[in-house]
């Protein structure tokens, strides 16, 4: 076994394997850009090693320099996680060159299944089920438009290299085609340094299952069941769960035993994912694409199983057989994974950057686990992924697992920055979700004008009242403390009250101080409120003439308003609504856009196809920015004439910058 192995990444997978290398007692080392300085991920490793500035090119792509930082710390191994350098055969050769072991598959298998042209080749050659399509590269965007024809729309426009959801797009007709696969080249190149791209079918209302194999040195390959992957917004996964609703086990064990059959076919050594899409109505199912890696939802496979997949990966680099057979492994219970992302979803996604305020995760016990390489008070940068932490549960059922991740998405709390919270916990109780009756355009088709806060999920009674009692016995808290009262006969608030929503019945409760907070049980229930108040701070007085005070409560990533309204006759009864309110700060002007293209994110303008006396029509692409990994394209919306380029290529633009003045 190995004494210590190298990380080749940054942020949450970095965290997830020192996690394991340390329950196996091997010494790890971290290597990091000066960006990354004071990332947690520096701070979990034995050793860490800069490899030079942000970019990524110019450090966690940087093959010598990660390569140097093994010579200098003596690390036997190297992990690349995800992304990156994960799926580049030729890093894996240059490792294998140089005596140290790449922790994944052989360089050849990477070569041959990273390359999605070749992959598909190779599948059909194993008998697999693979999709229609023109296997090979595409060199001008008038080519890749005749090949669309010829397959007939819609059709999906690929980079050969792509993963993620980058360098991807989908075409309905031929100016999509166009200007799909100009889009994906380009994306391509800057993501993956491999702007090859070709085009097969789109299978309309389709689903998207991936098998997770296994395979060691010895010729044992086996499959870990699959993972439901159809929740996706711009082809990147939202949330993942295992096992599929979908599949019955006849149609899981065919899936399996083709994606067994394609490691097979290259020698697969280590942990990899076959991806299908498959139909919604008969079950029919064609291979996709091979992750040669670590997928960011592994977790919810090792939930089901009992495995820890890194540790696998592990051992079987260090020559190990794998310790169990197809036959030894069940399915426990039901997991699910959302991706908790610093991105808004009241602004059409758009990444957001800046410094995490606060960061307070729910506590990872009975069946919650959070992955993360973020800690409060570190940035979030435009230069990585747009990943703040994974949020994984594991239950008996679905039903059960679905109820876990509603309370615990509540109970996530991240400010300095937006994340996705709301729009997770909306999903959680989309009535398509909740029946397992979907595909992969759910989102599309329920959100088709973007996401806003009335489609967010309706607060359940229980936690509203208690709120409401813990509000109230703050109130108390607060009055009681700034009344004067006498050494040895100090008041103490009530702890037990009535509390009615509206015109709605009587709840009782009982309020209890805990750490942060209150803990308040109400109708056989206990629930956790927590709060940043502390005395001496004013409690918001509201804008109506009979209510006391007012307080802002955050549920489900959403801000509510929640008004105290007092005691009626002899018994204490509290009257608490609340309402969406996402504009309590004050309210800022729009930006002008009738002259000038602005920024909608923080991110690099890496291209403007414009200049100055130039006519523009209405759709035509203006610029191209590039922010947390992803291209974003930015056209015209009406008829006019570029007067002056305001910014300049290479530039990093803030929120609403100027880039382009017309006239």
């Amino acid at each position: 076994m190995f004494k210590k192995i190298l990380i080749a990444n940054r942020g949450e997978i970095a965290c997830r394997v020192m996690k394991t290398a340390k329950k196996m007692g091997i010494a790890t080392v971290a290597v990091y850009s000066e960006a990354d300085r004071d990332s947690l991920h520096v701070e979990l490793a034995d050793e860490a090693v800069c490899i030079g500035p942000a970019p990524s090119k110019d450090s966690y792509l940087a093959m010598d320099k990660i390569i140097a930082a093994c010579r200098q710390t003596g690390a036997e191994a190297v992990h690349p996680g995800y992304g990156f350098l994960s799926e580049n055969a030729t890093f894996s050769k240059r490792l294998e060159a140089e005596g140290i072991v790449f922790i994944g598959p052989k360089h050849y298998s990477v070569a041959r299944m990273g390359d999605k042209i070749e992959s598909k080749k190779l599948a059909l050659e194993a008998k697999v089920n693979t999709i229609p399509g023109y296997n090979d590269a595409i060199d001008t965007p008038e080519q890749a438009v005749e090949i669309a024809k010829g397959i007939g729309y819609p059709v999906m426009i690929k980079a050969s290299a792509g993963g993620g959801g980058k360098g991807l797009r989908v075409a309905y007709n031929d100016q999509e085609a166009f200007e799909g696969f100009a889009s994906c080249k380009t994306e391509a190149k800057n993501a993956f340094g491999d702007d090859r791209v070709f085009i097969e079918k789109f299978v309309e209302e389709p689903r998207h299952i991936e098998i997770q194999v296994l395979g060691d040195a010895h010729g044992n390959i086996v499959y870990l069941h699959e993972r439901e992957c159809s929740i996706q917004r711009r082809h990147q996964k939202v949330i993942e769960e295992a096992p599929s609703p979908f599949l019955d086990p006849r149609t899981r064990k065919a899936m399996g035993e083709q994606a067994v059959a394609l490691a097979r076919a290259v020698n697969y050594q280590s942990a990899g994912t076959v991806e299908f899409v498959v139909g919604g109505k008969d079950k029919s199912f064609y291979f996709l694409e091979m992750n040669t890696r670590l997928q960011v939802e592994h977790p919810v496979t090792e939930c089901i199983t009992g495995l820890d997949l890194v540790e696998q990966m592990i051992r079987v680099a260090a020559g190990e057989k794998l310790s169990f057979k197809q036959e030894d492994l069940r399915i426990d219970g039901w997991a699910m994974e959302c991706r908790i992302n610093a991105e808004d979803p009241f602004r059409g996604f758009l990444p957001s950057t800046g410094r995490l305020v606060k960061f307070v995760p729910p506590e990872e016990t009975h069946g919650v686990r959070v992955d993360t390489g973020v800690y409060e008070g570190g940035e979030i940068s435009m230069y990585y992924d747009s990943m703040i932490a994974k949020l994984i549960v594991h239950a008996p059922t679905r039903d059960a697992a679905i109820a876990k991740m509603r309370a615990a998405l509540n109970a996530f709390v991240i400010r300095g920055v937006a994340a996705n919270i709301s729009f997770q916990a909306a999903l959680m109780q989309h009535p398509r979700f909740v029946s397992g009756r979907f595909n992969t355009g759910l989102i599309a088709e329920s959100y088709p004008k973007g996401f806003d806060a009335s489609m967010a999920p309706h607060d359940d009674p229980a936690m509203l009242v208690a709120v409401a009692a813990a509000m109230h016995r703050q109130y108390l808290e607060r009055n009681a403390g700034i009344s004067g009262q006498m050494p040895g006969h100090e008041y103490r608030p009530e702890s037990n009250f009535v509390v009615r929503l509206e015109n709605g019945p009587d709840h009782e409760v009982c309020v209890v101080p805990a750490p942060g907070g209150w803990d308040v049980s109400c109708g056989g229930e206990n629930h956790a409120v927590r709060t940043d108040w502390q005395f001496g701070q004013p409690l918001y007085r509201g804008g109506f003439d009979d209510t006391p005070f007012c307080m802002q409560v955050e549920r489900r990533g959403l801000k509510y308003r929640l008004f105290h309204w007092g005691a009626q006759a002899d018994i204490l009864v509290l009257t608490a609504r609340a309402a969406r309110l996402l504009t309590l700060m004050p309210k800022k002007a729009p930006p002008d856009t009738s002259k000038f293209l602005l920024s909608p994110m923080p991110g690099l303008l890496t291209h403007i196809a414009v200049v100055p006396g130039r006519e523009v029509k209405a759709g035509e692409v203006l610029a191209r920015i590039e922010a947390m990994k992803m291209e974003n394209v930015l056209k015209a919306e009406r008829d006019c004439i570029v007067d002056a380029l305001l910014a300049k290529p290479g530039e990093s633009l803030a929120v609403d910058q100027p880039i382009i003045g017309f006239r």
